[in-house]
Formats: C-alpha cells, structure tokens, sequence
C-alpha cells in the first residue's frame, strides 16, 4: 500500500485538485481521508489517499490480440463471423471454452484457405483427426451454405 498526501487551499487550488484527481483515476484507491484545516487565510483541506498497484490497463493486455476485421477482406470477415457462432453454439452444447472447437486463428485459415471438406480442415494446422471427426462437419455445411469464393 501506498500514501499519497496533499493539501488543497480553498482558493487557487485547481492544480491540486487535478493531481487528486488524476491519482484517483489511475490508481485503486483503498481509502480517502480528508480534514479541514482551519488557518484562517491559509485554510486548506488535508487529504491522505491510500493505494494499491493497480494492475496494467486492458488496453495494454490486448497488445497481442488480432483484430480479424483489419485482416480479413469484408467479405472473409462475415463468414469468419458466421463461424464464431456456430463455434460458440458448438461448445456450449459439449461445455467447453469456444477455442477448444476451434482457436480464433483456425477459423481465419479456414476462411483464408477457403476450406470446403473435411479434408480441407486436417491441413489447418492444430486440427487433428479427432477436431475434424467432432467439429468438421457442421463446419463444412456451414461454409457450403455461403461458400467461401476463391478470387479470380
């Protein structure tokens, strides 16, 4: 845990208060004490805020994350989408995390690729004989009701 004192005057005390406050938004914040010292023109609130480390910002642990959307053409994009529902229907119905039907990157390859067999979903690299006989299937119909057009 941490301290962090100040003194804030009743007049001029906007760069205080914006310190305060700056250390309230970036900090998880256990406790504020706050007193007012009565100086007559030196009059000022006292404050002591107690700390703890805060973890890194969300935005910091999504550095490694991929936005499809930036990869992938419009078009990918949409039946990418398309199988991260069926994905998602797919491992709810056996109880499993989605990425243990298929990881966000197999499913982009599979729309990169423009799989349309189950043979297709073996050369995906992770996906073994065991994905394919659980998962392939209503993939490959997936994919064959809005095919994946392979540009000319």
């Amino acid at each position: 845990m941490q301290l962090h004192f100040f003194s804030v005057p009743l007049s001029g005390g906007e760069s205080e208060i914006v310190e305060v406050n700056g250390l309230l938004g970036s900090h998880r914040v256990v406790e504020v004490q706050k007193h007012f010292v009565a100086d007559g023109m030196n009059s000022c609130w006292a404050v002591c805020v107690t700390t703890v480390s805060r973890k890194a910002p969300a935005a910091d642990a999504r550095k490694g994350k991929v936005d499809y959307r930036e990869i992938l053409s419009t078009e990918d994009f949409e039946v990418f989408a398309r199988l991260r529902v069926l994905r998602k229907h797919l491992a709810e119905k056996d109880g499993v995390p989605p990425y243990a039907v298929f990881t966000n990157e197999q499913l982009a390859e599979i729309v990169r690729t423009k799989v349309q067999s189950l043979s297709g979903l073996k050369s995906i690299d992770g996906v073994g004989p065991a994905r394919v006989e659980t998962y392939g299937a209503p993939v490959v119909a997936e994919l064959s009701q809005n095919p994946v057009v392979a540009p000319q």
